[in-house]
């Protein structure tokens, strides 16, 4: 079955995940689903329609990451963590683009990913500032996972000209791995916002592949993207993101958000979890994913159970999970 597929009949009524509060009074909610997973690998909890196949958008760069590594791309450390980011486009996530880049003697001409502003406000404003041409491709939140596919392309001697092509051996690669990685078939392919491949999967399976990037061997490709990123968190990021200091503050912690209200995770114990908001407003994952971790007998860092709401520029209500399983 594909996602155009899908009657309504298919798709279980979601539970309100959040609800953000202004003065007082209930004035929004956010519906969505939840998969997660105990150490041994079994469900924890579900709630909503969490077998439906969703589009993980930036949840699956980890994935894809391992599959480049497994591919022959000659990355670790920093430059790994960024070749599996939504970075925020600040000055050191450009250079290490550059860098990535550098290896196979490429440059930004060659990435396919659109120009963009940073997703730092503060780098952005500077750039519009300095500059008549702020955008760039570099600066694009999914560049470093672009350099890294161009860098593994030339790697395998693939072509760099269609590399975003999901017939290209490339993406057929990435494809393959997502699916092992996950434990079943990709339902359905559609094409990210930076123009890439994007393979759906239910919240289970993403759940089961982040559980088996912590849990595989040391040095395998799988572990070396987990540990990448949980060394270099700000890489996969930015400084001032919460996926930052979620990985920073929580020991072990595996974290990767997506767009449209997706966030996957996973503990050093193996145990897992993914959500989709399902109206994709991502102020509601940060304290969701905190609940959800809460749930699974986790201490989360302080302040990040929810999220202040402002009125006049000064805190008025919060945004709050509203379901605990």
């Amino acid at each position: 079955m594909t996602l155009e597929q899908l009657s309504p009949a298919d798709v279980a009524v979601n539970p309100v995940l959040a609800e953000v509060v202004r003065s007082g009074f209930v004035e929004s909610r956010h519906r969505g689903a939840v998969a997660a997973l105990a150490a041994d690998g079994t469900f924890a909890f579900t709630t909503g329609s969490a077998n439906t196949p969703v589009f993980p958008r930036s949840a699956n760069k980890p994935l894809q990451a391992a599959a480049m590594l497994r591919a022959g791309l000659p990355l670790d450390g920093e430059l790994l963590a960024l070749a599996a980011a939504s970075h925020s486009g600040e000055d050191f996530h450009a250079r290490g683009v550059y860098d990535i880049l550098d290896l196979a003697g490429l440059t930004a001409d060659d990435l396919q990913c659109p120009a963009a502003l940073p997703l730092d406000a503060a780098a952005a404003r500077r750039l519009i500032k300095e500059s008549d041409t702020p955008e760039s491709r570099v600066r694009n939140n999914c560049s470093g996972k672009h350099a890294a596919m161009l860098v593994t392309c030339i790697a395998n001697e693939w072509p760099t000209d269609t590399y975003l092509d999901p017939a290209h051996p490339l993406q057929r690669h990435i494809r393959k791995t997502v699916e092992e990685l996950a434990r079943e078939p990709v339902p359905a392919t559609g094409v990210d916002g930076c123009g890439a491949p994007l393979f759906a999967l239910t919240l289970g399976g993403l759940a089961r592949a982040f559980r088996a990037l912590v849990l595989a061997e040391p040095g395998t490709p799988e572990r070396m993207v987990a540990d990448a990123m949980r060394k270099f968190p700000a890489w996969t990021s930015g400084t001032t993101r919460d996926e930052n200091r979620l990985m920073a503050e929580v020991p072990g912690l595996l974290l990767k958000g997506g767009a449209e209200g997706v966030d996957a995770f996973a503990l050093a114990d193996g145990s897992a979890a993914a959500l989709k908001i399902e109206d994709g407003n991502a102020r509601a994952g940060t304290p969701v994913t905190v609940a959800i971790l809460a749930r699974l007998g986790v201490q989360p860092p302080a302040g990040l159970a929810t999220t202040a709401v402002k009125g006049g520029g000064s805190p008025v209500g919060e945004i709050r999970p509203a379901w605990l399983g």
